[in-house]
């Protein structure tokens, strides 16, 4: 007998210290004395239990309570190895049975895990409530409390039970993550970042949890922050497809689109099936200019995931893409207008009567981008020359009217409407309050969020004019304003919508702000050609890089200047002088410069002696401050509208030379002025004459821009 109670004291000793092999040896040796013996045979299931091996637990507790019917141990710890075999109605009623010998909280925590895994989740709240009346500190109840209450998807439920697990447990860290993530998922993440520190701090190797800090960080916009433990995550695990995709996200909210790009390539080498890591790569790709790849994984998204997403940023866009055509962009324009856009509200509310020659017409003007003055000068230079005897001027900003500067000169008569958050149908009902008999889309594509406010048509007649540079594809606009250069009669076939012309070009510009003097060509003392494209990353496909390159090779010294948002970033700038190299160009012939504020920028063409447009996708505004400044813009005349902005200026300012036919044209034209001994000469003289070249042009004619367009709006 002493020998058997020896063996059994070795076997608990052994179990209290954690070694169980050595525990499950001496229990061994007691059941070989004693088969008979009911504590050897519990704790022996214990640990077949504890080490994962429920059958022989089943087993084992069966014949302890063979011997000890009341062991309410023994009904416990079956019951959780019944659960993990899948036996779920054997383990509750086990559960159950040990309830009735002894209502323990803990017995209850375990039936209401039970409850949760089988989506019992209102029994498994009540099993949870129950052990914590008997118990308020029992912090496994609270947390589990807290995950059954985040399965139903209450999250204030779930984070306050997490909550009530930390007080009564500070280093549970189970529930620091799991209120972290129902922070997270409350849109409370700076209260969820210390709890996720904490849980770190307890579990420091857990990739998803610095995940977890990663994406809190980035909520606030702490992204160097949220950058470093996205890092520490790859540290734990470098194939997290989660952590990369993460990683990604913060780099593209940081406009380094080339290392955003990485990231996502590799999460989806990880994990191809992560369709948004396929979407994002897509705009990132985009933003370098990347169009015709960004394009291919579009398409590929359409067809699977959310087939939406992908549709709209084909939509947006596919005018710049060099393989797509005119009948691609209507085509994708009017698929995803059919089938993302509401249906418009019923007609029959308007009446032409109400256009009484008694008052004038009303005109609602609508954009996201008043507040962008540089992008606005068209817009600013149309509504400032508009008669307000015939004409009552309405402005659908969104963004407050503090945030647009003396750029808009305002009239007492104009009615200024901040539409900013409103939904699309209060928006809507704004624009019909104000009995807008002409509703003008400034916005275009550049603005989606608005587009389903046309879809509704809250006006007797949409027009579409400035911010759009192709067919909408929808019926709800009736007019879109163009000229014959950007839509030759013959292309009228590709647009939805009735097409209007002003005469000499659709843009215009009043040059109010204040702008750097003019400064002599810079090759006029450095006896070298400097080109320059002060146009948006993205604009800069791989096959301008190619053209831009042959110039550059046949024009002897010399050199390229870019500058844009996207170069701020050294990633972005390693992309871009990577693109050159694969075309033989030396990175010291491309001088990559960081973005500036409005003055500094246009000094830039102080450095610049010929500006080259970029296509398929050319310059609006840069094109009109690269002549302001008295650079000469070299671009072609398109297949597109998209094509075709720059010739369009160009033209209407008496600039048309400088407007080629065609690729080996554009190449050749700058390949030309690059190399002619009178080029300085040339320069010097087009500075000097430009702008009062284009002061007396239909460019900057702006008041009899006006007159145009009130004729198109009073006959529409």
């Amino acid at each position: 007998m002493k020998s058997e109670d020896d063996c059994f004291q070795q076997a608990l000793d052994h179990h209290r210290a954690g070694r169980l092999p050595e525990a499950a040896e001496f229990y061994q040796k007691v059941l070989q004395a004693n088969a008979g013996h009911a504590d050897a045979l519990y704790l022996l299931g214990v640990i077949a239990h504890q080490a994962g091996q429920h059958a022989p637990a089943v087993e084992l507790t069966v014949r302890a309570l063979a011997i000890a019917p009341d062991d309410v141990r023994c009904y416990n710890v079956l019951g959780l190895s019944l659960m993990e075999l899948g036996r779920d109605a054997e383990a509750e009623a086990s559960f159950q049975q040990a309830i009735v010998i002894a209502d323990s909280p803990e017995f209850h925590n375990n039936l209401g895990t039970l409850y949760r895994k089988q989506g019992r989740l209102d029994d498994a709240i009540a099993s949870f409530r129950q052990a914590l009346t008997q118990s308020p500190d029992y912090a496994n109840a609270h947390y589990n409390l807290g995950n059954t209450y985040r399965d139903k998807q209450e999250m204030a439920a779930a984070a306050e039970s997490f909550q009530q697990a930390v007080n009564a447990n500070p280093e549970h860290a189970s529930a620091l993550v799991g209120l972290g993530q129902a922070l997270l998922a409350l849109h409370r993440a700076a209260e969820a970042v210390p709890f996720l520190e904490r849980a770190l701090a307890l579990i420091p190797d857990d990739a998803d949890l610095y995940c977890d800090l990663g994406d809190a960080l980035q909520t606030i916009n702490q992204l160097q922050s949220a950058v470093d433990q996205y890092r520490k995550a790859l540290q734990c695990n470098p194939n997290s497809s989660r952590a990369w995709y993460a990683a990604g996200c913060a780099a593209s909210l940081r406009n380094e689109h080339a290392d955003a790009a990485f990231c996502f390539r590799r999460a989806l080498q990880i994990d191809p099936g992560r369709r948004e890591a396929q979407h994002n790569l897509g705009h990132s790709l985009f933003k370098l200019g990347q169009v015709g790849e960004a394009m291919k994984l579009f398409r590929q998204a359409a067809t699977v995931g959310d087939p939406e997403a992908a549709q709209e940023a084909i939509a947006v866009i596919i005018p710049g893409d060099p393989e797509s055509g005119n009948q691609a962009i209507l085509e994708a324009r009017r698929t995803w207008a059919e089938r993302c856009l509401p249906q418009p509200r019923p007609s029959g509310r308007f009446s032409r009567s109400i256009r009484s020659p008694d008052r004038p017409l009303r005109i609602g003007y609508v954009s996201a981008f008043f507040q962008y003055r540089n992008w606005m000068k068209p817009v600013w230079g149309l509504i400032h020359q508009h008669d307000r005897r015939r004409f009552e001027i309405h402005l659908f900003s969104d963004a407050p009217a503090s945030a647009i500067g003396h750029e808009y000169r305002r009239h007492p008569q104009d009615q200024f409407h901040d539409i900013t958050g409103l939904s699309t149908e209060a928006a809507a009902d704004r624009i019909e309050q104000a009995g807008i008999d002409v509703l003008v889309d400034l916005n275009g594509y550049s603005a989606m969020a608005r587009l389903p406010l046309f879809a509704l048509r809250p006006a007797p007649v949409t027009v579409a004019w400035f911010g759009m540079y192709a067919t909408t594809g929808m019926p709800s606009y009736d007019y879109l304003v163009g000229d014959d250069t950007v839509i030759p009669p013959e292309e009228e076939q590709f647009y939805s919508e009735k097409i209007v012309r002003v005469p000499g070009s659709w843009l215009m510009f009043e040059p109010a702000d204040p702008v750097p003097p003019l400064a002599p060509p810079p090759c006029s003392a450095s006896h070298s050609i400097t080109f320059g494209c002060l146009a948006p990353q993205y604009k800069i496909t791989q096959e301008m890089v190619s053209h831009w390159s042959t110039i550059l090779r046949q024009v002897p010294n010399s050199s390229l200047i870019l500058r844009s948002t996207a170069l701020a970033s050294p990633g972005n700038r390693r992309f871009v002088h990577g693109l050159f190299e694969t075309c033989n160009l030396s990175p010291e012939r491309v001088r990559l410069e960081e973005p500036a504020d409005y003055y500094p920028f246009l000094q830039t063409y102080d450095r610049i002696d010929i500006a080259l447009d970029s296509f398929p996708y050319n310059g609006g505004t840069t094109t009109s401050e690269a002549i302001w400044q008295g650079v000469p813009v070299i671009t072609l005349y398109g297949d597109r509208w998209v094509s075709r902005i720059s010739a369009s200026l160009l033209r209407a300012g008496g600039l048309g030379e400088f407007v080629a036919q065609g690729i080996e044209d554009y190449i050749s034209m700058a390949v030309r002025l690059g190399n002619s001994p009178d080029t300085p000469d040339r320069l010097q003289e087009l500075r000097s004459n430009m702008r009062p070249k284009l002061l007396s042009s239909p460019v900057c004619d702006t008041r009899t821009f006006a007159r145009n367009m009130e004729r198109l709006y009073a006959g529409a």
